[in-house]
């Protein structure tokens, strides 16, 4: 997959898991990996992407003697990801052109 179509599609599954509730970055990775490949790695700068943005923010909260570090959703990334439901509605119509009549 494209590098930016998959940063994008990353990007949006992220948000998604973020509108059932606040997540931390070890469960989001591992909850993203159920839908699309992301390691923690892959997972971090798209959070401090997100949160540049201002469609997620974060808190820190102790759990089990450390800080965790919190995101949740935010208004503007819960049109994000309306945008991308959009885009991808356009991409579709694309992909459906092409595919047609391929064996």
């Amino acid at each position: 997959m494209d590098a930016q179509l998959k940063r994008g599609v990353i990007e949006a599954c992220v948000l998604k898991l973020l509108t059932k509730g606040d997540g931390y970055g070890y469960l989001l990775a591992r909850e993203a990996a159920q839908v699309i490949p992301v390691s923690e790695s892959t997972l971090y700068p798209v959070l401090k992407r997100l949160e540049t943005a201002g469609q997620v923010d974060s808190y820190r909260q102790e759990h089990g003697g450390r800080l965790r570090k919190y995101y949740r959703i935010t208004p503007k990334g819960v049109e994000a990801i309306g945008a991308f439901l959009k885009e991808w509605e356009e991409i579709s119509r694309v992909y459906e052109f092409v595919r047609e009549g391929q064996p």
